[in-house]
């Protein structure tokens, strides 16, 4: 399982329109890391986003868009700063500090 990461809008969006998606590959994980990874993205995908009381997002609140590669399937999971569900949160925090660690 391949899951990408891509943040989009926010203060810094014209930065991050030059950066590529970045990429955690579960296959390269240790054991342990992967499972957890798997148990996120399931847990991600089963919730929705947090409904939107306000009259419109925050000016600079940021978009995020999680795809998930596997083997006979691919499922793309994008959610907001003001929407996000806990699940969505547990999965972006995870995969953000994978990724600082590379």
């Amino acid at each position: 399982m391949k899951v990408t990461l891509a943040t989009h809008g926010g203060q810094a969006a014209a930065i991050n329109l030059r950066l590529p998606p970045r990429v955690v590959d579960a296959e390269a994980l240790p054991q342990e890391a992967a499972r957890e990874l798997a148990r996120l993205v399931e847990a991600a995908k089963t919730t929705q986003a947090v409904k939107e009381d306000g009259p419109g997002q925050a000016r600079d609140a940021l978009s995020y868009t999680i795809t998930v590669e596997d083997v006979d399937r691919s499922t793309v999971l994008t959610q907001s700063d003001t929407t996000m569900s806990p699940a969505f949160a547990a999965l972006l925090t995870w995969l953000e500090r994978r990724l600082a660690m590379e």
